[in-house]
């Protein structure tokens, strides 16, 4: 008698699947050398939290016996924490610089813009200084005190008599001249070179032109040190029945330029 014996189908394999420890360690990799420069806080950030959930997954497939390259998924997850610490520490490198950035930007624009004055009653007043209004002009002696301490002072006009060389004086017009004091009475040095003085007469504000000869016209030079004063007499040119002259100074490009209403005539 025979048997006839059957032997049973092999049950059929299952792969591994051992593509999200993979996937985990690369990105953690990534992660973790994006992290070294601050400025990729963000993208160490996301592929940190990707390859850290993928590797705990790919644990969890090894404990189930669905994959083998339990080395691989620990690695990658651990490099993900690690991203994630690098993207924290950048992003606080980041903002900070951001920030100190920002802080020195406003900080030089404040420099650089023009210094506001306030307005200083003449020498020998009891009067206290007063803020400067920049829509009215000073009058004869009025001393201008800007935020760095510069006082510029612009005196009584007084005629002038011009000699035979003058230039910038029309036969016919009187000639006027007026005495500018700067007084540096903060900590730096003012350089004096930059001072322009422009001046405009009569009711139509008509230009004075400066008058140049052997006696006036050079203007400011050098530097006025802390403490230290510069005077420079300047004159114009205006016409014969001119009332007034409105004389403008500007220490420089820094400066807020203002003017004197000065009576004539």
């Amino acid at each position: 008698m025979s048997y006839d014996t059957q032997v049973p189908p092999a049950a059929p394999h299952t792969p591994l699947r051992n593509g999200l420890g993979t996937a985990a360690l690369i990105l953690g990799i990534i992660g973790t050398l994006s992290g070294l420069i601050p400025f990729l806080f963000w993208l160490a950030g996301i592929l940190g939290l990707i390859a850290l959930i993928l590797g705990l997954t790919g644990k969890g497939r090894v404990k189930r016996g669905e994959a083998n390259n339990k080395g691989v998924a620990l690695t990658g997850a651990i490099l993900g924490l690690v991203s994630l610490v690098l993207s924290v520490v950048g992003a606080v490198i980041t903002f900070t610089a951001v920030s100190n950035a920002v802080d020195e930007l406003d900080k030089g624009i404040k420099d650089a813009a023009p210094k506001a004055p306030s307005a200083k009653a003449p020498s020998g007043s009891a009067s206290k200084p007063a803020p400067a209004d920049k829509n009215k002009a000073l009058e004869d002696g009025d001393t201008l005190v800007y935020e760095d301490d510069l006082e510029i002072t612009v005196s009584d006009p007084k005629p002038y008599s011009v000699d035979e060389f003058a230039i910038g004086h029309t036969k016919g017009n009187k000639a006027y001249q007026v005495t500018v004091v700067i007084e540096n009475a903060g900590k730096e040095k003012f350089d004096a070179t930059s001072v322009q003085l422009s001046a405009r007469a009569s009711a139509n504000s008509v230009t004075a032109e400066e008058i140049h000869d052997g006696k006036v016209g050079a203007g400011f030079e050098g530097t006025v040190m802390p403490g230290k004063k510069a005077t420079v007499t300047y004159a114009f040119d205006a016409p014969k029945d001119a009332k007034n002259l409105t004389v403008e100074v500007n220490p420089g490009w820094e400066y807020d330029a203002t003017q004197w209403e000065l009576k004539i005539g």
